[in-house]
């Protein structure tokens, strides 16, 4: 073959066909961001904490959140009771442990209900669009001319207090948003040419959205779980404090600090950890929420 074929490579030009980095998929290459920012590793080290602590603190306690112990009643912090006792001798961090289960239990599953019911109802309005979409989502606006704590309020009220129906109501009631969302990514996902593509090979809109749109707004429907869980444990605290939600002997973050109130002045402990609990809880998820923005932004990839 003629050497006049062939031509040798200036040095810049060829730097320009390296790679800068190796290639990675978009989940990884999220995770990688996320360890770079620093409030979002906070959360996620908060939220782990705050799982194994629900999830193994009741195992290793040989005390139950109903021991009582009269003798011990309003008793301060001490090497027996490490966060004191309350008013009917009950150790406050036997208490608090298991609240952490109830009070993390009723942010995961009520977002998981919220999840459910939204993705859906989103992922419909958006796609078909049209008079379809245009009726489902005047139907939110309806819903959402109400504040929402008057329909939990409402409810409760009706189904009486009770851990069971504290999912129920925090779930039905919170997929509004998470609805929002959903559609608007969907009427943007649902013009891209991989779409288009599928509606052309003949595939059912059903499973257009299941294995096409759902899959692609996850990046934005994991944020607005991160930010749901921690609203949905505020609920659930807020309205075991008003004597609506977990029922005494049960012990729930905000059952403790609806008792710790009455006696404030006299021992403050009995409402400042379940008060600290609740608030630093909410503030991982929060930071978690916050860096998992960013980090499954695309527009953020470098």
């Amino acid at each position: 073959m003629d050497d006049l074929n062939f031509k040798f490579v200036e040095r810049e030009e060829k730097a320009k066909n390296v790679l800068v980095r190796p290639s990675v998929s978009f989940w990884k290459d999220s995770w990688q961001r996320l360890k770079r920012h620093r409030m979002g590793m906070l959360g996620f080290i908060i939220v782990i904490i705050m799982v194994f602590f629900a999830i193994l603190g009741p195992m290793i306690i040989d005390k139950s959140y109903s021991d009582q112990d009269l003798d011990s009643a309003y008793s301060p912090p001490n090497s027996e009771y490490l966060m004191g006792a309350d008013n009917l001798g009950r150790d406050v961090f036997v208490r608090i442990a298991y609240g952490a289960r109830i009070s993390l239990g009723v942010g995961f599953v009520a977002t998981v209900i919220s999840l459910i019911i939204g993705v859906l109802y989103g992922t419909i309005a958006g796609y078909y669009g049209g008079v379809t979409g245009e009726i489902m989502m005047r139907i939110i606006d309806i819903l959402n001319s109400v504040p929402s704590m008057l329909y939990v309020i409402l409810l409760m009220t009706i189904l009486k207090p009770g851990l069971t129906n504290v999912f129920i109501v925090l779930g039905i009631t919170g997929w509004l948003e998470m609805a929002r969302l959903v559609r608007g990514e969907v009427i943007t996902l649902k013009e891209r040419e991989f779409v288009m593509a599928a509606r052309i090979s003949g595939v059912k809109s059903f499973k257009i959205m299941i294995k096409h749109l759902i899959p692609n707004a996850m990046g934005s429907i994991i944020v607005a779980i991160t930010i749901g869980i921690p609203g949905a444990i505020f609920l659930e605290s807020f309205l075991s404090f008003m004597g609506l939600g977990v029922s005494s002997p049960m012990a729930s973050w905000g059952s403790m600090a609806s008792e710790g109130i009455d006696a404030f002045r006299s021992h403050p402990n009995l409402l400042f950890f379940p008060a600290v609990f609740i608030s630093i809880t909410i503030l991982g998820f929060n930071f978690l929420g916050d860096g998992l923005r960013d980090s499954l932004d695309p527009r953020m990839r470098r």
